[in-house]
């Protein structure tokens, strides 16, 4: 039977890994589980559907990191503002990384909203920078965010900040009009042996390397994928 959001979400709930424990799964890891190592980046099963996901950087950096996160994470807000700024102002800026976000909502909730207003917001032309504006909103008001009111308070953010229909936007969330993008996103998590936020799948000269989880550091990226 093909698994859905639903009950992929379900199933990481039921392992012990909802809410807060879902998000901090302990601390920074860098093994290899999956047993992929060495995997070329076209067949490894995070970057499946890969050309349709968000990215930042050159798409000939010699590095690639993907990344799962859940906007409703605290440890994926963590991250973004340290080590994935860092990424992102360094190797990204200077054409030596490209970091790819991918979704994957399993903390809290509202994130399950959130990730189908980001869905809703990259598939139309030209949004692209909305995207990451609106990833980094959700992290920098996370802890006033919640089931009731994260779409009201997205569409009132993306009608002052954004040259978007605000309102179609929402109501494409509600909807779910792009539930198939963050199924693919869990496909791919799943698939690879994703099980807490974030988790990053790191790759050099188009070869996997690793994969970093939890409270991730710049340190760790940068080491692994020679930065």
């Amino acid at each position: 039977m093909q698994r859905t959001r639903r009950s992929a979400i379900a199933a990481i709930a039921a392992a012990g890994l909802g809410g807060v424990a879902g998000c901090l799964g302990g601390g920074a890891s860098g093994d290899d589980s999956g047993g992929n190592g060495g995997t070329p980046i076209d067949q490894h099963p995070a970057t499946a559907g890969l050309t349709d996901q968000p990215s930042l950087g050159s798409v000939d950096a010699p590095a690639t990191v993907v990344a799962f996160e859940d906007p409703s994470c605290p440890t994926c807000r963590n991250f973004e503002r340290n080590a994935g700024a860092r990424l992102r102002s360094g190797p990204v800026a200077d054409g030596d990384l490209r970091f790819v976000s991918r979704v994957f909502p399993i903390v809290y909730p509202w994130g399950k909203s959130a990730v189908q207003a980001l869905e809703a917001v990259y598939a139309r032309d030209g949004a692209d920078a909305v995207y990451w504006d609106l990833f980094a909103h959700y992290f920098a008001t996370q802890s006033d965010l919640n089931g009731d009111n994260v779409l009201d308070r997205t569409e009132s953010w993306l009608a002052s900040n954004a040259d978007l229909d605000a309102a179609a936007v929402v109501a494409d969330a509600e909807s779910e009009a792009y539930d198939f993008a963050v199924e693919a996103d869990l496909d791919a998590g799943e698939a690879a042996g994703t099980d807490r936020t974030p988790t990053l799948y790191l790759f050099r000269d188009g070869t996997y390397v690793t994969k970093a989880s939890g409270s991730v550091s710049y340190e760790t990226v940068a080491s692994a994928l020679q930065l």
